[in-house]
């Protein structure tokens, strides 16, 4: 049986309005959030990883850990846009976990076990979940890049789910590793 191949899209670029200021520099217990999310993505399961970002400082981070990065000239043309970056680099491959950088607690076991469930079933699209309510990070199988392509300003891939809720398997870990930090309130909340 053929080994599927994966890649990873770390999704670092947005503008952080909600936030005030780079949130991606902000840190939790002496660890940026940017930092956090590259340790949490098992590098030894993907064929690729790239980040994309705008931020000169979060593409020297992914360098240090041999990761890729595609710069995000256009932040503000919304998440499709990091999404469709991301994706034309890794376009080649079977599946693709795309990332957000604003989870501070996730835990590289968890998304360890999350692409070990996608293997056991990689015709369907798998995010991490906790009691039934799906968060982040999520795969999608190639026959679903077209879709996340064709996505326009701030549409992400909600809305390809949303669309094929039937392909959709969701792998349970703690509430706490979905928590994502959008305002200062909330960093401090942690």
């Amino acid at each position: 049986m053929k080994k599927t191949s994966l890649g990873c899209v770390v999704m670092a670029a947005g503008n952080a309005r909600r936030f005030g200021a780079n949130k991606l520099a902000a840190e939790v217990d002496g660890k940026s959030l940017i930092l956090r999310t590259l340790e949490a993505i098992p590098a030894e399961q993907f064929d690729a990883v790239t980040v994309v970002t705008q931020y000169p400082e979060v593409a020297e981070l992914a360098a240090a850990f041999g990761f890729g990065c595609v710069k995000n000239e256009h932040p503000d043309w919304g998440i499709s846009h990091t999404i469709s970056l991301g994706l034309q680099t890794l376009s080649h491959l079977d599946a693709v976990m795309f990332q957000v950088s604003d989870q501070p607690l996730l835990q590289k076991e968890s998304v360890n076990a999350m692409l070990d469930y996608y293997r056991r079933h990689s015709d369907k699209i798998v995010g991490l979940s906790h009691n039934g309510v799906r968060g982040n990070p999520c795969i999608f199988p190639a026959r679903f890049f077209p879709e996340l392509i064709a996505l326009r300003e701030d549409h992400g891939g909600n809305t390809v789910i949303r669309r094929h809720e039937e392909d959709l398997l969701l792998y349970e870990v703690p509430a706490k590793e979905l928590f994502d930090v959008d305002t200062p309130e909330q960093l401090v909340k942690l």
